[in-house]
Order: C-alpha cells, then structure tokens, then sequence
C-alpha cells in the first residue's frame, strides 16, 4: 500500500475519533446543563413555597442564563414556568400571566405535555387570582386531561387543590369540599406538605363559609402545624388570617384580634422580603428581548473576545445598578420608617378621636331606646283597639263580604303591628338582633290574604294581580309568617304603588326538596314605570326612593325595600332586581322552609281544646286606664260568661284587690299615679295566691325578668291575638283551682 494512503487513512481515522469525542463531550455538556437546569428550578420552586423569594430569583436567573446561552426552548419554557409562580407570589398578576402564556406556547410547539400540564395549572392559579373563572376552569380541566393521559402523579393533588379553590372562589361550597376531600390521599401517599397545608388552609376557608367554625378550626390547626413544621411563612400567615375570621364569627374578638395581629406581623416580613426581591429584580436577566438575545448570539458566534469585554462592561454596570438601587431602597427605607412613625402618631390622634365619636354614638344610642320604648307604647295601646274590635264584629256573625273586609282588617292590623315594630327596630335589623321566629303556617293562604289586603290599593290603579302558586309545596311550613308577609307586602305594595292600568305577577315555585326541607322562589314582577341602572345600586338603603320626582309623586318613607333586604338577610337569603326604565321591575328571593310535622305547637291548636268551662262565673278584675281597651275587654270575658270589674288606676286596682274577692287580675303596666308593677308589687303583699297577668304593650324582649320577679304569673302583650289571651286565662284559672 502506498504510504500517501496509509497516511491517508490514519489522517481520517484521527478525524473520526475526534469528531466522536467532541461529540460525546458535547452531549455530555448539554447533560451537565439540563441537570444544572433542573436543579435551579427545583430549589426554586422549594424556596418559593418557604416565601424565601431571594434565593428563588437567585435559581430562576441562573436557570434562564442557561437556557438563553444554550438556546433550549424546553427549559426556557420551564423557567418561564417557574417565574410565572414567582410572579404570583410576589402578587404581579400581569407578569405572572405574561410569563406562563409564553411557557404555553413554546409547550404545545415542543409538544411538551408533561411540563404543559405544569403549566397549564399555573394559568389556572393565576385566572383564579384574577377571577376570570372560565379561563381558570379551561386549563384545569386541560391540565386534568393530560394528567391522567400521562399518569403524572405528583400533579394530581395540586391541580384538584385548584379547582377545589375555584368553586370555593365561586361560592360551590360542597363542591369545594368534595375537591379538597378526593385531592387528600394522592397528596399523602407522595409527603407534598407544602400542598397539604394549603389543602387544609382552603378546607378551612370553606367550612367557615358553610357556618362550620368549629371544623374550620380543626382544619387550619392542620394547615398551621405543618406550616410551622416546615416553615412556610405563607401558610402561617394565611392561617393567622383565617383563625382572626373565623373567631370574629364567633364572637371571641380578643382571639380575634390576638391572631390578626400575628398574621399582621408575617404580612410585614414577607412584605419586606418582597420590596428586596423587587428591588433586586431589576428585570435586567430576567426580561430580556428576542432582538438582544440574537445579537448576543451573533456576537458570541463572531467576536467570541469582544463577547468576553462586554460581559466583563455589562457585570460592571449591573453592579453599579444594583448598588444604585440597594441605596435608593435604603433611603426609601429610611424615609418609609419616618413616615410610619408620623403615621402611628396619627392613627393614635385619630383612635382618641373615634372613642370620642363612639362615646357620643352610644348617647345618642341611649336616647333613641328610651325614645322608642315610649313611643312603642304609645302606638301599640291603640292598635289593641283596632284588632280587640275587629274579634268582637267577626264575633257577631258578620254577612260573608263583611267578614272578608274583617278578616282583611285583622290581617292588616297584624301586620301594622309587625311593621310598627320593624320601623322602630330597624337598628336591631341591621345590628342582627331581631329574632326570627318558626312557627307553623299556611303559605298560600297567607299570601292570599297578602293579595286580599292589597287589593283595593291595586283596583284603585286599575292594575290586574296574577297569582302563581305551585300545587307541590305542603299545606303547611314553619317559618315566621308575619314577617314573609311583611316583605310580599312591601314587594307587592311597591309594584302596585309604581304601575297603573298594568299588570302585576306574584309567582311561588318550589326549587327543591330535600327530606323535610323545600327550598321555595318567590317572585313579584311587574310593567310598571321601572328603576334606573344608576338607582339600582342604592334603593335598598334607608329612606332611599326612585328619585324627588318618584317621592313628590307617589309619596312613601322609602324604608319598605330596606327592610325587605334586611329581613331576608336574617333568613339567610338575599332580595335580587331586574329592571329597565319604562318597561317594569322583576324582585326574586329564594327562601328555605321546614315542612310542618303534625304537633301541636301554637295558641290557635292549644286553643281548640280549651275547656271553657273552667271561665265561667269567675270574677275578674281589669286594670286599664283606657276606657276602649276596657270596654273591648269587658265585652270579650262577658261573652265567655266570666265576672269582670274595672279599675282604671293602680291604686283603685290595690283597693279593690284588698276588700273584695276575684279569681284573676289582668294588670295594664303604664297608668296614671302607680304603674302596674308597683301594684302588683302592693298586692303581693297581702294576696301571694292570686294569679295576675300582665295585659301590656311594651316590648318584652328585655323585660321578662322583671315581671316574673316582681310577683306576674303570665304576660299577655297587646295587641294580642285571643287564642293566645284565651290560653293563657285558662292555664292561671286552672292552676288557681288545683291549688286551691
């Protein structure tokens, strides 16, 4: 063989061997750099669930240097990936957004489904932060898919998680639960405490939402422990945050305080933790443009010295702007401490100022209940007339047309009560006070006396009553039926008072029942003059109408819509509106109803078996200052065959109840020279058998005690209903007869 081959041959054989190597070192090196790739976005993944934000920076632009120099798209996605939750944590949403969109793109190109699964519960995170549900639920949905297409594990729990928080955020409590409940036992078996914290932290969220704040306790104790066990400074924080709402919705507002001055401190330090992560972001490494990075390229390619000098000028000048920045964040510091020290000065100038305020408001508070407990009297004693009248005509067989128009008058006179009490306890609507009471009723009938009560208002408008009731809801429900009829009264009334020569449509579904529970949806909509989009927002408030116009023109206080929307919020409920100008109004409300088990549990049943003969020939002494109210009291005994005198003062009352013999007393509180109790209380000490009930019109809510104590056997407020005086008259005779 020639030796110009064999050199020939040996110079290819050399050539082959090194091309070999170098391409041996080359996947070598590109290994190298996809580990160390990896590497940083796992340190920076864990350091962003321990809020220790620096140090993910830190990875996140080493990994992106990486990335950019070796010109991989897979990982430049991935760190876009990461930067996104980066972003989400620092609360820069449009970053964040910016960020994962980019890292989707360059996925799908890649056909990248494991890391696009990542990813695509990130943007789920992210549209859940920025409330765009029906994106939030189309890339969970998606990152669901491709979970189990690719059997990824460890993104099960965390994408569940999410869509749990999404129909948290969407108010589907169950369905949240359901969520955070099947995400558990993946999470558990793969030890990821980080997204078993903010299971907890979440579960806890929706079970006070529920009005389950003992469970909800429990949970985030959970969440908390492992949060501390760990050191997830967010999840502490957050769970300081819930434990200061959940304890305020008990009422124990020193815990509450105690755990919101906690979470105050974490908030601070991640805070400031996030203005250093900021001020080193200087979005220099971070951001840069597709142009630069290609000239770099060239220029790394073609003047690999220059390459190195400029480097060399660009670290020099990143520094300098860091030290820039560093100082012009220690100033800010500097000067943000100065203005909190001016600013605590403040608040404690402003904190006098509001116990001042406070002092003040609970004067004037004072004042207003003396006001209204006189002024309760004062419109209750009359309307004891109207109602103990209107029994004694329904009494004397009255012809079918004028019982209807008594039966009317009754349930008028019912409700004039019912609304006397709600306008003059219209702070304890809105303070929650108002109880709500669960007794049995028919619905249809009292909505029927709803409409027979409105409808002259309504022929006098010329406006015609449509009404639906669905034949499926029970006979009978227990709910508080003075106050449902006070808010169809209200609705109705408004729509008949805003419409002429119109129609008016009053319509009661059933949604739903669920064993002895039916949800039911009442709606009154009407054609009336409607409401302005800008009048929508406020006609609910106090003393809020249409407009001047409307008030000149249709009168009214304005108050009827107002308590329509805090009476339903003490059911649990909210009233909703739908109109347009000129063309009506539609109001809707959904309410939730026991249904009525047959047990006798009112005076109308107790009533009914009465013996009455227990009544009859008993001598009873009224005490009452009005002289209607005795006459109508009077003629309501007599008629059951009972023995009745008056006294029209206490002292009378005293006299009589000393030198003649009665079998009752009924005692009227406010009276001229001694008050009621000051009577009883004279009575009591010669006569400690005799029942006496009290036939008063204030307000008993705070005052049961001081009857009982100062010697009453029975209360019977006015104006009352005669079941439930009858009841109460033969439960003291009867007691008076066994003893004796």
């Amino acid at each position: 063989m020639p030796t110009q081959i064999k050199y020939f041959i040996l110079a290819i054989l050399i050539n082959c061997s090194f091309l070999a190597s170098s391409q041996t070192e080359e996947t070598q090196e590109n290994n190298r750099v996809k580990d160390s790739i990896e590497n940083y976005l796992t340190k920076a993944s864990h350091a962003i669930n321990t809020a220790q934000l620096a140090t993910a920076l830190e990875n996140i632009t080493l990994a992106k240097e990486l990335a950019v120099e070796n010109q991989n798209k897979t990982y430049k996605a991935k760190t876009n990936s990461v930067l996104a939750e980066l972003y989400l944590e620092l609360g820069d949403l449009k970053s964040a957004k910016e960020q994962i969109e980019n890292a989707i793109k360059i996925q799908i190109e890649e056909k990248d489904e494991i890391a696009l699964a990542n990813s695509y519960n990130i943007c789920g995170s992210i549209s859940i932060k920025l409330r765009d549900f029906e994106n939030a639920k189309k890339h969970l949905e998606l990152a669901y898919s491709l979970i189990e297409k690719n059997n990824l594990e460890r993104l099960e729990g965390p994408v569940k998680i999410n869509i749990g928080l999404l129909a948290l955020e969407m108010n589907e409590l169950d369905h949240a639960i359901k969520h955070f409940n099947s995400a558990l036992p993946k999470i558990e078996a793969l030890e990821q405490s980080y997204y078993k914290a903010k299971l907890y932290t979440n579960k806890a969220r929706a079970q006070m939402a529920m009005g389950l704040l003992d469970d909800a306790i429990a949970t985030n104790a959970l969440a908390m422990q492992i949060g501390s066990e760990m050191k997830y400074l967010e999840i502490q924080s957050e769970s300081f945050e819930l434990y200061s709402q959940i304890y305020e919705k008990k009422e124990e507002f020193n815990t509450s305080l105690l755990n919101l001055k906690s979470h105050q401190q974490f908030k601070d330090s991640l805070f400031n933790i996030n203005k250093e992560i900021i001020a080193q972001d200087a979005r220099a490494k971070l951001n840069m443009e597709d142009d630069k990075v290609k000239i770099e390229e060239l220029e790394e390619e073609n003047k690999q010295q220059q390459k190195s000098l400029k480097l060399g000028r660009l670290t020099t000048i990143l520094s300098i702007a860091l030290i820039t920045i560093l100082s012009l964040l220690t100033l800010s510091l500097y000067k943000n401490n100065n203005l909190r020290a001016r600013a605590n000065e403040l608040l404690q100038n402003k904190n006098t100022e509001l116990i001042l305020a406070k002092e003040n408001a609970e004067r004037a508070s004072e004042a207003k209940v003396q006001f209204l407990s006189t002024i309760t009297h004062e419109l209750r004693t009359p309307l004891y007339a109207v109602t103990g009248l209107t029994h004694l005509l329904l009494e004397e067989s009255p012809t079918p047309n004028q019982k209807e128009h008594l039966n009317s008058l009754k349930f008028s006179g019912e409700y004039l009560l019912s609304l006397i009490n709600n306008i003059l306890d219209l702070n304890k609507l809105e303070a929650n006070k108002v109880e709500i009471e669960n007794t049995s009723f028919n619905l249809q009938k009292r909505i029927n006396d709803v409409l027979i009560a409105l409808g002259k208002s309504a022929k006098d408008r010329n406006n015609k009553l449509h009404y639906e009731f669905d034949k499926s809801i029970p006979i009978k429900l227990k709910g508080d039926p003075l106050k449902i009829s006070q808010i169809l009264i209200n609705l109705i009334g408004n729509s008949i008072k805003f419409t002429q020569n119109g129609d008016i449509w009053i319509k009661v579904k059933m949604i739903n029942r669920i064993e002895n529970k039916v949800f039911l949806n009442f709606e009154i909509k009407d054609n009336g003059v409607g409401i302005s989009d800008k009048k929508q927002q406020s006609i609910f408030e106090n003393f809020t109408q249409g407009s001047v116009q409307i008030n000149r023109k249709f009168g009214g206080t304005g108050l009827g819509l107002s308590i329509v929307k805090n009476l339903l919020s003490l059911m649990d409920s909210e009233i909703k509106l739908e109109s347009e100008l000129g063309q009506g109004s539609r109001f809707h409300f959904d309410l939730k109803f026991e249904v009525f088990e047959d047990i006798v549990s009112n005076y109308q049943e107790e009533a009914k078996k009465i013996d009455y003969g227990v009544m009859v020939d008993k001598r009873v002494l009224v005490v009452e200052d009005n002289k209607i109210n005795q006459l109508i009291t009077r003629k309501i005994l007599e008629k059951n065959k009972m023995i009745c005198d008056v006294a029209d003062n206490g002292d009378i009352a005293v006299n009589k109840a000393k030198n003649n013999e009665f079998d009752l007393i009924l005692m009227d509180i406010h009276m001229p020279g001694i008050s009621g109790i000051e009577a009883t209380k004279l009575i009591r000490e010669f006569d400690t058998e005799i029942p006496i009930v009290a036939l008063t019109a204030v307000t008993l809510d705070d005052n049961l005690d001081e009857f009982y104590n100062n010697g009453f056997n029975d209360i019977i407020p006015k104006p009352y209903k005669t079941e439930e005086f009858f009841t109460k008259l033969h439960k003291a005779l009867s007691k008076k007869q066994t003893t004796s």
